[in-house]
């Protein structure tokens, strides 16, 4: 099981505070059978560039590391944590040098959050069809929280781009969205599940929970699909591993 989405880093954003939330949350992770986490912090490049963004994420990453090498199962106990971003949608966004540097480490998968204040404008679609012809490849952060927020029309333009979609656990949790994403799945729309997990208590990571409903109501093949996508996303990590983490 893979979580795509998740603020595991602790001390970088507004997720895990601390080592210990951060490793209270990667407990609750192995108790559900996660063995893959994409760990996503909040970028905005209003507040950061992205090589300070990227030394604040590394070195906090390199002492949760050295942390849980210091737990009874030791390191390898815990799942795979691969590092990447969740890239704040901002005007000039494919102009960016450093955006591979933000992309999921071994991927061209870039993580991207939407506006949520005011209408899309064809601008901001351009923009994401741009990226695409980089190389990189764009995936929407929770799309069904837009779904609330923007006219329909806006968000097939979005899907018309190409964009792969992420979708919290949460949006098949809830009694008020889950029919629509049972359906999602169904139609294969939605390329990667994430808990989006903050914390141990209001935010805590719900992948094992979400992914239960799916198969109890739809069956596991609901979620080959899914699957496909994560051992994509698994290979082009470990090769990357390989090469010393080089690009």
């Amino acid at each position: 099981m893979l979580d795509f989405h998740s603020h595991l880093i602790p001390g970088v954003d507004d997720g895990s505070k601390d080592i210990k939330m951060s490793v209270g949350m990667l407990d609750m992770w192995k108790e559900q059978g996660v063995d893959f986490i994409c760990a996503t912090p909040h970028f905005y490049a209003d507040s950061n560039s992205p090589s300070r963004f990227l030394e604040k994420r590394n070195t906090a990453y390199a002492s949760l590391m050295e942390a849980l090498q210091q737990t009874p199962g030791g390191l390898s106990s815990y799942p795979e944590i691969a590092l990447g971003a969740e890239v704040y949608y901002y005007r000039g966004l494919s102009s960016c040098e450093d955006l591979n540097s933000l992309c999921l480490q071994g991927t061209k998968l870039l993580l991207i959050e939407m506006p949520f204040s005011g209408k899309w404008t064809d601008y901001m679609i351009r923009e994401i069809t741009e990226i695409k012809s980089m190389g990189i490849i764009p995936v929407a952060a929770h799309i069904e929280r837009y779904m609330k927020i923007q006219p329909s029309g806006k968000i097939d333009d979005l899907l018309d781009t190409g964009i792969l979609i992420q979708c919290n656990a949460e949006f098949f949790l809830s009694a008020k969205t889950r029919k629509k994403a049972f359906r999602m799945i169904s139609d294969k729309t939605i390329d990667f599940i994430g808990s989006d997990a903050h914390n141990l208590t209001s935010r805590q990571p719900d992948i094992g929970p979400a992914e239960a409903a799916i198969e109890k109501k739809l069956g596991p093949d609901a979620l080959h699909h899914v699957r496909k996508n994560e051992s994509l996303v698994r290979e082009a990590f470990r090769a990357y591993k390989a090469r010393g983490g080089k690009e």
